[in-house]
């Protein structure tokens, strides 16, 4: 009896063992197997990459420094600019800087309207403060008539500006849902933990008084220059009705999902502890400056983050907690939890080249350390309503380390689903180190 019994036990630890052995290569299997493809290069900080519709597959690549390309699908850069907005922005620094050319969207119907939306920094106007920043301005352009590769630049159409007290934290992402209307991401006003010149005493991100800290959502097809959507969820004396949803610090690109329910999907810069991810919902607020990602906010003490806070804000809605959040390698040195310093939002994955990634949200960190172009690519399981989404790290082929040798400064999507990467080879911009990548697969 003992004899069958040791015999039975050795038998279920083989069959535990085979189980085990099986699930790993399942594991193994389905872990995306991913490579970066040089694509296209000469930029300074590229920021933003979109399909143009010519027929041939060619790509709009945005320069933060001002200047929209035109790049072939195979990667080559036109010499003459699509649009080039340097002498209408504010004067850039040399070194870090967060302003300047921040977003760019082609209308729906670009290919029978020719219209371009841009959000840039330009510079302060004379009715803000004198000791603010700059203004940011979204624009709308018309290309010429005989040449659709070459913007109008004296089409310009002014739809909306609001003023920023400091020079970072300044959003900038634009988009078009798929109810037609222009998305509009905004920062909070920037300095740290939400405070300071024109900041509200409740934080910008929370006074529904004013467009910083916020996800804008207008009507670009009626109007002078735009009007509100009829469902937009805020409205009232002292109340800015293009906000569809706030609580944000500086959302670093958000995009639509273009399959499942085509969620919005925002990726926030945290300050010191915390970097996360939000699906953003009509009328939601997501807590800045009160909470940090899921955690408690104290801006007289941000490197602590309290037992206890509000969970309601004053209108006494609740605030929304993110999907997703990481530990920033600044507030947290030396631990292996800690992924980066500054997210940066991607995609999900709806391409064919690559299964094993399909349905999964790409995403990345600028870099893991700030004085280092070495920026790291992950991935996320996404999951039910209600559920925390499953970070992992990809591991890209041929990327030392598994760091990119660049700051990761955006992502792009073309006609087909598939993603690219773009990447600033410098912390500043002052030198044309800025580079495309295709994801590909390996």
């Amino acid at each position: 009896m003992k004899k069958h019994i040791r015999i039975s036990t050795a038998l279920g630890a083989l069959l535990l063992l085979f189980f085990a052995n099986q699930k790993a290569v399942m594991n193994a299997a389905e872990e995306p197997s991913v490579g970066l493809r040089g694509f296209a290069e000469g930029f300074t900080s590229p920021i933003a990459l979109v399909p143009f519709p010519d027929g041939e597959g060619s790509l709009l690549v945005a320069d933060q420094v001002g200047i929209v390309s035109v790049v072939s699908k195979s990667g080559v850069v036109k010499g003459q600019p699509f649009l080039a907005l340097i002498d209408r922005m504010a004067k850039l620094n040399q070194g870090f800087d967060e302003r300047g050319l921040l977003g760019l969207a082609l209308h729906p119907s670009f290919q029978d309207n020719g219209k371009v939306y841009v959000y840039y920094s330009a510079p302060l106007r004379a009715s803000a403060p004198d000791d603010w920043d700059h203004s940011s301005r979204i624009s709308e352009f018309s290309v010429l008539k005989d040449d659709p590769q070459r913007v109008n630049m004296g089409s310009e159409r002014v739809l909306l500006e609001f003023d920023e007290p400091y020079f970072n934290h300044d959003g900038g992402c634009i988009a078009f849902g798929p109810d037609g209307y222009l998305y509009i991401a905004s920062g909070d006003g920037g300095n740290a933990n939400g405070v300071g010149r024109g900041h509200s005493e409740m934080g910008n991100s929370q006074d529904l008084s004013n467009l910083l800290g916020k996800i804008l959502r207008i009507d670009v097809n009626q109007g002078a220059p735009y009007t509100i959507p009829a469902d937009n969820p805020f409205s009232g004396e002292n109340v800015r009705s293009e906000i569809f949803a706030h609580g944000l610090r500086n959302p670093w690109r958000f995009t639509f999902d273009r399959g499942g329910d085509h969620s919005l999907i925002a990726a926030d810069i945290g300050q010191t502890l915390y970097e996360e991810v939000n699906v953003i919902v009509k009328g939601g607020n997501y807590g800045w400056n009160v909470r940090e990602g899921h955690h408690c906010f104290d801006p007289k003490n941000p490197k602590v983050s309290p037992d206890q806070c509000a969970e309601e804000d004053r209108s006494g809605r609740a605030f929304i907690g993110p999907v997703l959040e990481y530990k920033n390698a600044n507030g947290f040195r030396n631990d292996p939890e800690a992924k980066g310093i500054s997210i940066t939002g991607g995609y999900v994955y709806r391409g064919q080249a690559i299964p094993a990634l399909r349905g999964h949200y790409v995403f990345a960190d600028w870099t893991v350390n700030w004085a280092l172009p070495m920026g790291a690519v992950y991935y996320a399981e996404m999951a039910e309503e209600g559920e925390s989404w499953t970070m992992h790290g990809l591991s890209l082929k041929g990327a030392q380390g598994g760091k990119i040798q660049g700051y990761v400064t955006a992502f792009g999507e073309d006609s087909e689903g598939e993603l690219y990467l773009l990447t600033n080879g410098l912390n500043g911009l002052s030198q044309r180190k800025g580079k495309v990548f295709k994801l590909v697969p390996m």
